[in-house]
């Protein structure tokens, strides 16, 4: 399996494809595009049904084999036998198996059709992010040890990315994580998962300004193409593509769950702010996967839900930026969303390096194909699958507390703009499948202000707001970010 990239306009970078242990330690491509197959593998009618029977573990190395081709066998496997275990994955609530990874719970089921909840937020930190970071932390563990090197993963979050990936980094040989988040606006669990973490080898910067200025640094410093060689940069955000396919397994658990036959189809509703997680089902599908719709489910900051409405995509300034209380979902420009566009412009590279240039100096671009715009390519967007829905404060709260009436089961607030979103979609034969983003613990402010009490929270994380906290606060300059990393790395 070879890999390119999405801006890859020069014929010796379209004859330069790349593998999987080639790409796995970094995070952009050189010219500024993200990695994606040549092609994408399929998955049989056979395979399917052979999958049926495969513990999540078995199941990830089967998908992960057909993308990582380089890794032996053998050491793929046990590398997703020591990452996907119940030891690992044990924050089950009642009702649910920690030995399946991702359970699915029917909400209801009725004449306008069946909606399921995944659950994704069985692992360390709580949040879905685990499931794939978890993976990576191995992944990289690996590959510097074969090679006797060191890595410095410089990434941003908005909330869950961080913590997930410093769990899954913190005490890893040769590791160093540098990591941004907007200063003051995750929520208080959030930030205390992340800043409480004493561990040397993990570097919480927070930064004055929105996500959008975090997630723009990393970019910044990446692009700068022998900083990145001399330091040794790496990320573990959803532009790294490792962390993007192994996202794409629960989709097809979540598939082979709820159904008994490669005849039916589902849909999957899916929070979405950076479009990675999404994106991943947009793998799966492209695989063979019998998926009928990708709803994209936003809050306030619905740049992607009015893209998938308008054909326009339109990145809003930091000041147009809401801080909701989804906070994980405050985000205006959706890295990921740029290897959608490349498929729907039918893999053009110069096509989609002229798009994001625009997005860089006007703003975005318009497929819609009205008077004016820069082309027509909105109108193959159907044959994907893609829908979406918004999802305002109002509706978190309401959602929360009919959930828990309704369902007995408390929900975060991202998961409730999926499961407001998702309402609006189910349709009667396909079951609609919510993917869980966290645990209701970790944006307590808001359950609170929805039912009146604390959420439940898993042993180990009662107090974890008053534990003592490391940070550095910092303003979104990329020359003060890279003396703050080249100090702290020696190199």
């Amino acid at each position: 399996m070879h890999y390119v990239s999405t801006r890859a306009t020069s014929a010796s970078a379209a004859r330069n494809p790349q593998l999987f242990s080639d790409i796995l330690l970094g995070g952009l491509a050189p010219d500024g595009g993200l990695y994606l197959p040549s092609e994408y593998p399929q998955v049989s009618g056979a395979e399917l049904d052979a999958w049926r029977k495969l513990g999540y573990a078995e199941l990830a190395y089967e998908i992960l084999r057909k993308f990582a081709t380089d890794i032996p066998d053998a050491d793929l496997k046990a590398l997703t036998a020591r990452t996907y275990t119940a030891d690992v994955y044990r924050n089950a609530r009642a009702g649910e198996s920690a030995a399946e990874i991702t359970p699915l719970r029917v909400l209801e089921e009725g004449e306008r059709g069946t909606l399921v909840l995944q659950a994704l937020s069985n692992g360390p930190t709580l949040a879905f992010k685990d499931m794939a970071m978890q993976l990576l932390g191995n992944l990289f563990e690996y590959a510097l040890a074969k090679n006797n090197d060191e890595l410095n993963i410089f990434g941003a979050t908005s909330g869950d990315t961080g913590s997930a990936a410093e769990y899954a980094m913190r005490g890893k040989r040769g590791v160093r994580v540098f990591m941004l988040s907007p200063h003051k606006k995750m929520s208080a669990f959030q930030t205390a998962q992340m800043f409480s973490l004493q561990d040397p080898n993990i570097y919480n910067i927070a930064v004055e300004g929105v996500f959008d200025d975090c997630q723009d640094l990393v970019k910044a410093v990446s692009n700068d193409l022998s900083f990145k060689a001399r330091h040794k940069i790496g990320t573990v955000n959803s532009i790294n593509w490792a962390r993007v396919v192994a996202q794409v397994v629960y989709y097809f658990r979540g598939y082979l769950a709820a159904t008994t036959s490669n005849e039916q189809k589902v849909s999957f509703t899916v929070p979405s702010g950076n479009f990675g997680n999404i994106c991943a089902g947009h793998i799966a599908r492209m695989m063979g996967l019998p998926i009928d719709k990708l709803v994209a489910a936003t809050n306030e900051n619905d740049v992607l839900d009015e893209f998938f409405r308008t054909g326009r995509y339109r990145v809003r300034k930091s000041s147009e930026t809401f801080h909701t209380s989804s906070p994980s979902m405050d985000i205006s420009k959706a890295s990921n969303f740029e290897r959608f566009v490349y498929e729907l412009v039918g893999r053009d590279a110069q096509r989609t390096h002229d798009l994001f240039r625009k997005v860089e100096t006007h703003g975005g671009f318009d497929l819609s194909g009205a008077p004016g715009s820069d082309g027509d390519e909105f109108q193959h967007v159907g044959k994907f699958g893609f829908q979406s829905g918004r999802s305002t404060h109002a509706d978190r709260l309401a959602t929360i507390r009919d959930a828990a009436q309704a369902y007995g089961i408390v929900i975060d607030t991202h998961t409730a703009d999926g499961v407001k979103v998702a309402r609006e979609h189910m349709q009667p034969g396909v079951p609609m499948i919510v993917l869980e983003t966290a645990l209701a613990a970790k944006f307590n402010e808001t359950i609170v202000e929805a039912l009146g009490k604390d959420a439940d929270r898993p042993s180990g994380f009662e107090n974890i707001e008053a534990l003592p906290q490391r940070f550095v606060v910092m303003p979104a300059e990329v020359d003060r970010m890279k003396a703050y990393i080249a100090e702290h790395t020696g190199l």
